[in-house]
C-alpha cells in the first residue's frame, strides 16, 4: 500500500509547529519519529489528512533529565531506545526503561517516541499504564499558552486523547515524579512474541511500604478497555494491609474484575481476564521487591 499525497512541513520552532497545526486543524498529522504516523496513512486510517508537520527539527524537546527530589522529564523528542537505555532511567525508575523497552523492536525504538507512543493512544500502548500508575503528567504547548494534564486524563478513546486539536496543541514533555523512600513500581507485558507485538495486556503497579503495610498502591492496565483503566477496588484491597498470597489473589483477582476486553484474532476476552490476574500479581510483587530505601 502506497502513501497517499500530503505537504510535507517540517517546522523550526514550537511556535511554529502549534500555529501550523492550528490553521490545519483537523486536516493534519504531527509527526515526531514517525513509526505510528507512516504506517496509519498508509492504511488510510488518518481520514482527511492532507499535511504532516514533522517536528524532528525542533530544538530542546529531546532531553531526558532527571532532577533530584523532583523527579524525570522526558522531552517529546526523545527516543524511546534513548529512555530505556539511559543509566539514570534504568537507576531511578527502572519501570519505566522497561515499559519503553516493551514497544515493538529495536529499530522502532530507535525512531518512535515515548510521546508519540501516547499520542498515538492504542489501548495497548506500552508506556500508557505505567505513566498513569505513576501519576505523571502530560505537558503541552499550544497556541493559548501551556498546560498540564494528569496521565490520567490524557487518554479519551481509542486513538483519542484530549488534546485540543483546534488549538494545536502537542506534547513537549511527559514528568515522571521520582520514587520516594519505601516506593517501588514494575510494568509487564504480554504479548505472542517478545518484539514486535501489541501487548495483549499490559499491567503497571506503583506502591508506598511503610512497616510492612501497603500505604498506597496504583494500578494500570492497559490492552483490556477502550482506554487504559486503574484496578481501584483491587488498590482499595491493598491499601491499609500487609502483603500475603491470599491478599495479593484477591487483589488479583479485583483486577481482572475491573477489566473490559474485547475478543479479536491476537487473543479472546476470557484470555486476557485472565492474564490480568496473573500480571497483576507478578507487577504488584516486583513493585514491592524493588521498594527504594
Amino acid at each position: 500500500m502506497t502513501l497517499p499525497n500530503f505537504e510535507y512541513l517540517a517546522v523550526k520552532s514550537l511556535k511554529e509547529a502549534v500555529e501550523s497545526a492550528a490553521q490545519r486543524a483537523g486536516h493534519c498529522v504531527l509527526m515526531a519519529g514517525g513509526t505510528d504516523v507512516i504506517l496509519l496513512l498508509k492504511e488510510q486510517v488518518l481520514k482527511g489528512v492532507d499535511t504532516v508537520i514533522d517536528l524532528k527539527g525542533m530544538p530542546g524537546l529531546d532531553g531526558i533529565e532527571y532532577t533530584e527530589g523532583r523527579g524525570l522529564t522526558v522531552g517529546a523528542l526523545a527516543k524511546l531506545y534513548e529512555i530505556h537505555n539511559s543509566p539514570i532511567v534504568r537507576e531511578k525508575l527502572p519501570a519505566v526503561a522497561d515499559a519503553a523497552h516493551y514497544v515493538a523492536s529495536t529499530q522502532i525504538r530507535r525512531k518512535g517516541t515515548m510521546a508519540g507512543n501516547i499520542c498515538n493512544a492504542s489501548p495497548s500502548a506500552d508506556t500508557a499504564p505505567i505513566i498513569i500508575a505513576m501519576k505523571a503528567v502530560i505537558k503541552t504547548a499550544s497556541v493559548d499558552g501551556c498546560r498540564e494534564i494528569p496521565a490520567g486524563e490524557f487518554f479519551t478513546g481509542v486513538k483519542r486523547t484530549c488534546l485540543d486539536k483546534a488549538k494545536g496543541e502537542m506534547v513537549t514533555a511527559i514528568f515522571i515524579p521520582e520514587l520516594g523512600a519505601g516506593e517501588g513500581s514494575a510494568y509487564f507485558k504480554h504479548a505472542v512474541r517478545k518484539a514486535m507485538d501489541l501487548a495483549i495486556i499490559g499491567v503497571a503497579a506503583w506502591v508506598k511500604v511503610g512497616g510492612g503495610i501497603i500505604k498506597d498502591c496504583r494500578i494500570a492496565m492497559g490492552g483490556v478497555g477502550v482506554t487504559p483503566l486503574r484496578a481501584p477496588e483491587a488498590e482499595k484491597l491493598l491499601i491499609g494491609h500487609a502483603m500475603t498470597e491470599e491478599l495479593l489473589d484477591e487483589a488479583s483477582r479485583a483486577a481482572a474484575a475491573a477489566a473490559h476486553p474485547i475478543s479479536d484474532v491476537r487473543a479472546s476476552a476470557e484470555y486476557r481476564t485472565d492474564m490480568v490476574r496473573v500480571y497483576t500479581k507478578r507487577a504488584v510483587k516486583k513493585a514491592i521487591e524493588s521498594l527504594k530505601a
